[in-house]
């Protein structure tokens, strides 16, 4: 796979990642699907997920990401109470910590990646 077109499947990634974070948070509760875990848990992993993909191929991507990522989540929490949800300071700091550990953990993998590179 080329670097381009692995780019291009990252931010795929993080864009289809966005969209379903938006449509679960802003749907209606009552509607949403039981899954295993808490509500913070959740928050945290799924705002991980969205960071993960293009920070792991552009690791200076996380410049922009990670607070872009923190923005959207408490742009959510703004709205949710004018969809019938109830925003919470709980949830910002679960998906602000989900950002931050997501690009981390991206940073590690982008790095043992050019490692192996170098290697073979």
């Amino acid at each position: 796979m080329t670097p381009g077109r692995l780019r291009r499947l990252a931010y795929a990634a993080s864009l289809a990642t966005a969209l379903a974070i938006a449509v679960l948070t802003l749907m209606p509760a009552p509607s949403l699907p039981n899954a295993p875990g808490g509500d913070k848990l959740h928050h945290f992993l799924a705002f991980a997920a969205l960071v993960f993909p293009v920070v792991a191929v552009r690791p200076r991507a996380g410049l922009w990401m990670v607070p872009g990522a923190i923005l959207f989540g408490g742009a959510i929490e703004l709205i949710q109470p004018h969809v019938g949800r109830h925003g919470e300071w709980a949830d910002v700091l679960a998906n602000a910590t989900g950002a931050l550990i997501g690009a981390a953990l991206a940073w590690a993998v982008h790095g043992a990646w050019r490692g192996l590179l170098r290697r073979g």
